[in-house]
């Protein structure tokens, strides 16, 4: 019985030349002389390293340590001695430098020792972190920590596990030549994902334009004797290889945007995930390696194991790089970015390096202004109005870009493909979302500062408050020790007439306000003579003298005015 296929709206079917590079078998590549290793290779927190420079590591052994509740650890790909750990240029198209440890390989290739899992009898969350601890990754493009995904969401069981072996990017095949010669290693990693998935039914996708991989996987599935599980041959139509376009295919199921597919009972995994997924738990090896398409201006294009770390250029010169090349694309012509340099690492993220030149990929067209056509609406995958969101983030509107949904756009390229304007309308949506997420992170910082500025306010003005308080509850007890002093007086001199407007009040007030400066005087003089230094104490006491003499020279003259003056004495 055939299984009935869905269509999903748009997509185009470009060139695919896929052909040149599926001739030969894949082949490993040689150690190079290092490797540099990038700590930060997948979605989510940043590895914090666990090595030095001048540490000796093994093939497998850990050097970055998964941190925060979605990342993933990164292993040495070989055996060596780790010669620095310092940011590197990273394999993006902004030439921005990311931590790295630089390895250089000692020859022995010589394997950790290795811990292999029994799925069959272990917990799922206990694989889970297995899995995290490996390092395994999607290695269909989005490298998402595989670990997270593999969660059977709210109805702890799914439905549908979908298998990704579409591959329809032009030039790129190495999911293709991975079923071709491993599809029985990569059916028992899939059966080991549907064991923590508890999902009731496999499928397999694949596009028809891929007969051999579709015969090995159904001959895999037939001497596996695994029931449930069916390889399904699906139209080569680009982007079909988008999760959400596979599931639509696959089941009629369209995921809005704003929910998970798990929602739906349906999850969807690349072929290459389910092989790593297949030695991490088999083998015990952790991800340090995966299958590489070196295609385009190249004189044997071809699939090759690489190791990850391996410089780009050196993987390239095994298949023979022509003198006009002036570029490397890491992914395909569609979705891929240009390498801002020949000697970046091959990552987890890295499924092909196609080599440009001039010829292969001339200069483009120069962009004319829009004539509404509608071809990129017609071309869109996720159904969306391309033409609305290029005006608005041309006209940096960024707030109308989002009404139309510009973060539904997975950025497959389709509408730059038909545009006979020739405009590069997912560099256009790509600017619109870098923005849109800088002015959210600028008004979170902001609104940050704010709460804290507030806060700060708050607090000043209820210490003021309470001091406020303190200093009014202290008036009010002195006032109540003054009234109580002065009651007692008060009644010895009941005949007296109290004097009018409360002057004996008043002077009791006075009277406790001094006795308590005499007080605190008296407890400060002993303090400041005990710390007074003694040049200090000498010259106090000196100048206590000089004021004793003055004031008895000036008392010596009132005495003499006042006796009288003898007989006879002058003036007598």
């Amino acid at each position: 019985m055939l299984r009935k296929l869905f269509k999903f709206h748009g997509g185009v079917k470009p060139q695919t030349n896929k052909t040149q590079s599926t001739t030969a078998p894949i082949t490993p590549v040689p150690l190079p002389d290092r490797l540099v290793i990038p700590l930060h290779q997948a979605v989510g927190g940043h590895p914090r390293p666990l090595v030095h420079p001048g540490d000796r590591v093994l093939k497998g052994q850990r050097i970055g340590g998964a941190d925060g509740s979605l990342s993933s650890a990164v292993h040495a790909s070989t055996s060596g001695i780790v010669r620095d750990v310092a940011p590197a240029l990273m394999p993006h198209t902004s030439g921005l430098t990311t931590l790295s440890v630089i390895i250089e390989p000692d020859g022995e290739d010589r394997w950790a020792e290795l811990d292999r899992v029994n799925y069959r009898s272990t917990p799922p969350d206990e694989l889970r972190d297995f899995l995290r601890d490996a390092g395994v990754v999607g290695l269909g493009g989005a490298v998402f920590p595989s670990y997270a995904k593999l969660k059977p969401g709210k109805e702890g069981q799914l439905k549908t596990l979908v298998i990704n072996g579409a591959e329809c990017e032009p030039f790129i095949t190495c999911d293709d030549l991975l079923m071709r010669e491993r599809a029985a290693d990569m059916l028992k990693g899939i059966v080991a994902m549907r064991h923590m998935l508890h999902a009731e039914e496999v499928l397999i996708g694949i596009e028809d334009n891929k007969p051999e991989a579709i015969a090995a996987v159904q001959a895999a599935i037939a001497a596996s004797g695994e029931t449930g599980i069916e390889a399904v041959a699906i139209p080569t139509r680009y982007p079909a290889g988008g999760a959400k376009q596979l599931i639509r295919v696959l089941t009629g199921i369209e995921v809005p945007h704003g929910r998970r597919s798990t929602d739906f009972g349906v999850q969807c995994f690349n072929v290459g995930t389910a092989y790593s997924i297949f030695e991490a738990l088999e083998l015990g090896r952790p991800l340090v390696s995966r299958i590489v398409t070196v295609a385009g201006n190249v004189a044997q294009p071809r699939n090759y194991e690489v190791l990850i770390g391996t410089p780009m250029d050196h993987l390239v010169r095994l298949a023979g790089p022509r003198p006009d090349t002036d570029r490397y694309i890491m992914g395909g012509p569609m979705m891929g970015v240009r390498m801002p340099a020949f000697d970046v690492p091959v990552v987890k993220a890295t499924n092909c390096i196609l080599v440009g030149s001039p010829a292969l990929f001339p200069p483009p067209p120069p962009e004319m202004p829009c004539i509404r056509c509608g071809e990129c609406a017609k071309a869109c995958p996720a159904d969306l109005a391309p033409f609305e969101m290029y005006w608005h983030s041309r006209s940096k509107n960024f707030g109308k870009a989002q009404e139309y949904h510009i973060f539904d756009c997975i950025e497959c390229g389709c509408c730059s493909f038909v545009c006979p304007s020739h405009i590069p309308l997912v560099d256009y949506f790509r600017f619109s979302k870098s923005e849109i997420w800088a002015r959210e992170r600028d008004k979170d910082a902001a609104d940050t500062a704010r709460d804290r500025f507030e806060f700060k306010n708050f607090r000043q003005e209820r210490e003021k408050q309470e001091k406020a308080e303190k200093l009014a509850a202290k008036a009010a007890a002195t006032r109540e020790k003054v009234a109580g002093d002065a009651t007692p007086a008060a009644t010895g001199a009941a005949a007296a007439p109290a004097k009018p407007g409360g002057d004996d009040a008043k002077r009791a007030l006075i009277e406790a306000a001094m006795e308590k400066a005499r007080q605190q005087k008296a407890q400060a003089a002993p303090r400041n003579t005990e710390v007074a230094a003694p040049e200090i104490q000498a010259e106090m006491a000196a100048i206590d003298a000089r004021r004793a003499s003055a004031a008895k020279a000036a008392e010596a003259p009132s005495a003499a005015e006042a006796t009288p003056p003898a007989p006879g004495a002058p003036g007598a």
